[in-house]
């Protein structure tokens, strides 16, 4: 599922083609991506159209599209949505679900092969949807404060990969990126939260900051197809990974093999050396 760098390129790539530019028509090709639009399918093609997109905003992994009347078209990506830039001319991308036609002559598509992600009009959402409201800030936002957030953390009691994947604690971080900050952290990602520091969780946050921000230099982290950016690109971050997708592999501090644990229907890739659980014995 695409994470905060995945979804603040998309969100980057948007706001070059769609800000300023008014919705001529809206066709949806499928009713499941705007199912969460109450009013139906042909609400949604009939109300949006007039309408002049503002720059796009990103909270953790949601996006909103700003509307000149102070609503908004919410997105969520899923599992492998994609926004698509093209010519009418050209031909559909395989399971393109929504289609906007710009006054500039070119198409907005939302494309999703496997539906879970979607598209919906919140009313009086350009600032904040009440569908996002929810939803942490995000190590980019300007109004985080770490330290604040870690002294949330650390008065849980739960594992700390669990409480960094916690959308409502601190949005935008997922498997991929818990994985790699908590290797960067050296911190076992089943380590108690009430046994780290507030100083040791805050330094955790900034590490998944800093892990993100080398995403998004690199265009985000692509496994397949499913995640691509406005263009169709594919990011690049993949190559960079220190431990995710890398079980067998030496781990690149210490040469210890990776390993790939179950974690919550999900799995975990860590250096079982570098992270060691507190009171672990692990053969050098």
């Amino acid at each position: 599922m695409p994470e905060l760098p995945e979804v603040e390129t998309v969100r980057a790539g948007l706001a070059g083609l769609i800000t300023g530019r008014t919705i001529l028509a809206t066709r949806v090709l499928h009713p499941r991506p705007v199912r969460r639009h109450v009013a139906g399918p042909n609400d949604f093609e009939a109300v949006l159209v007039g309408r002049r997109f503002l720059e796009p905003r990103r909270r953790g992994k949601f996006l909103w599209l700003p509307l000149d009347d102070g609503d908004a078209i919410v997105a969520h990506l899923g599992m492998s949505g994609q926004f698509r830039s093209d010519s009418p001319d050209t031909p559909l991308q395989p399971n393109t679900r929504v289609v906007w036609d710009l006054d500039d002559g070119r198409q907005l598509r939302f494309v999703d092969q496997r539906m879970f992600g979607g598209v919906w009009l919140s009313p009086g959402g350009a600032d904040l949807p009440p569908d996002v409201a929810h939803i942490a800030l995000d190590p980019f936002d300007e109004g985080f404060d770490p330290v604040a957030v870690a002294h949330r953390i650390v008065r849980r009691h739960a594992g700390i990969k669990r409480l960094i994947l916690d959308q409502t604690l601190v949005s935008g971080i997922g498997n991929i990126y818990a994985d790699e900050s908590l290797w960067r952290a050296r911190l076992h990602y089943e380590t108690p939260s009430s046994d780290l520091t507030v100083r040791r969780v805050a330094g955790l946050l900034r590490q998944a900051r800093d892990v993100m921000a080398d995403s998004l230099v690199q265009g985000g982290t692509s496994f397949d197809k499913l995640y691509v950016d406005v263009n169709g690109e594919s990011g690049y971050h993949e190559r960079s990974l220190d431990v995710y997708g890398r079980a067998g592999l030496p781990c690149r501090r210490c040469g210890h093999a990776v390993v790939r644990e179950a974690f919550a229907n999900r799995s975990s890739y860590l250096c079982p050396y570098c992270q060691r659980l507190p009171g672990t014995l692990v053969r050098p």
